[in-house]
C-alpha cells in the first residue's frame, strides 16, 4: 500500500520519516514488500500527508507511478492471467497478501461491469486518499494487461471533486464521476474478457504454485470480511445475512457461529456500517433522502427516518441542515 510513499512525500515538501514516525511506522518497515503493517496506520498516514502537504490528490500521485511488479509475490501470476476478469478474481482471492482492508466486487449489469472498490477499516475514519490510491492502482493494473484495449466508461468516487482535476484527467482517460453512489470503475463487460497478450498459462501455474507455497498466516477476521461485504453489497440492496454468507462462501449458521466467536452479531455489523455510510451520503448534498434510504437498504424513506432518529437523536433533514448552514 505504501510503495513509493517516501518519494511522493519528499516531492511535495514533506519529511516522510517524521510522517511515518507519527503513525508508528518507519522507512525500514515500508521498504519490505511482504511486510504487513497496520491498516489504520497506513490509511492515517495517507490522510495526514494529504492534509500536511495541502495536496488533495496525494493517494492518486502514489497510484500514478505504480507498476505491476509492485504487487509483490503475486505480480507474475497477475501478469499471466488469460483475461482482466481472471486477474481481478486473482486479486480478490489473494487480497490477504496485498491489502486486507481492500474490498473488491464485480457487479454484472448486462453489457456493463462495475468494479466496485472500498477500503474498510476496523474503526470509522476518513479513507479518501486510500480509495483514490486503490482505484488508481486498479486502473493501472487493467491498463498494464490490456494496453490500448483498456477504455473504461467512467471512474466513480463517492467523495466530491478536488479543486484541481488535472491529475485525475491525466491518469484516468475517461469520464470522471464525483459524488457518485459507489467507488469504482465502470467498463464494458467485453473488456474484462479480452485476451491478455502477455498471458502464459505455464508461467501462471508456476507463479500460483509459488504463491501458494508461501507461508502466509491468514489471520483475517470474519468480522472484517463481513464488514467489507456489507460495504459493497448494501448499496446494491443485497446485504441480507443470506446474501453476505453466500458471498463469503459459507451458510448462515456457520456465519452466525463464527461471528459469535468474536462476540459479534450480523445485525450489529450491518447497523455499524449503516452509521458509517450514512455520514458519507448525508454530507453529499446531491443525494436526496430517498436515495440515501435506498443506498442503506430501506425501501421506504420513513423507515430510514425512524432508524436515523433512533441512532442520532434528530431527523435526517434537521441533521443535514445543521451541517450545511453557513457559519456566522
Amino acid at each position: 500500500m505504501l510503495t513509493n510513499y517516501i518519494e511522493v512525500a519528499q516531492h511535495l515538501g514533506l519529511n516522510p520519516h517524521e510522517m511515518l514516525r507519527r503513525v508508528g511506522l518507519s522507512k525500514a518497515l515500508i521498504e519490505q514488500p511482504e511486510q504487513r503493517i497496520p491498516t489504520v496506520a497506513a490509511v492515517t498516514l495517507l490522510e495526514e500527508s494529504a492534509r500536511e502537504s495541502g495536496c488533495q490528490t496525494f493517494g492518486l500521485r502514489m497510484a500514478e507511478s505504480r507498476q505491476l511488479a509492485d504487487f509483490g509475490a503475486i505480480s507474475l501470476m497477475l501478469m499471466h492471467q488469460p483475461t482482466l476478469r481472471d486477474a481481478i478474481r486473482t486479486t480478490v482471492q489473494y487480497r490477504h497478501m496485498l491489502n486486507e482492508a481492500l474490498a473488491v466486487y464485480l457487479e454484472e449489469a448486462g453489457r456493463t461491469v462495475i468494479i466496485r472498490e472500498e477500503v474498510v477499516t476496523d474503526v470509522p475514519m476518513p479513507t479518501r486518499q486510500a480509495i483514490e490510491l486503490a482505484i488508481g492502482i486498479m486502473y493501472r493494473l487493467s491498463g498494464a494487461l490490456l494496453g490500448a484495449n483498456w477504455r473504461p466508461h467512467s471512474v466513480n468516487f463517492t467523495h466530491e471533486a478536488p479543486a484541481d482535476l488535472h491529475l485525475h484527467r491525466r491518469l484516468f482517460r475517461c469520464n470522471l464521476e464525483f459524488g457518485a453512489e459507489f467507488n469504482g470503475i465502470v467498463c464494458a463487460a467485453a473488456d474484462l474478457d479480452k485476451p491478455n497478450p502477455l498471458a502464459d498459462s505455464a508461467l501462471a501455474r508456476f507463479a500460483q504454485h509459488y504463491v501458494d507455497s508461501l507461508a502466509v498466516t491468514d489471520a483475517r477476521s470474519v468480522v472484517l470480511d463481513v464488514r467489507k461485504a456489507i460495504y459493497l453489497l448494501l448499496p446494491m440492496g443485497r446485504a441480507s445475512i443470506e446474501q453476505i454468507a453466500e458471498a463469503l462462501g459459507m451458510n448462515v449458521r456457520s456465519l452466525q457461529r463464527r461471528l459469535a466467536e468474536h462476540d459479534e452479531t450480523f445485525s450489529n455489523l450491518i447497523n455499524s456500517v449503516r452509521r458509517e455510510l450514512v455520514m458519507r451520503y448525508m454530507e453529499n448534498e446531491s443525494y436526496s433522502m430517498s436515495q440515501i434510504a435506498d443506498l442503506l437498504g430501506y425501501g421506504m424513506p420513513s423507515s430510514f427516518t425512524r432508524w436515523f432518529i433512533a441512532q442520532f437523536g434528530v431527523a435526517p433533514v434537521q441533521w443535514r441542515a445543521s451541517i450545511t448552514a453557513p457559519e456566522p
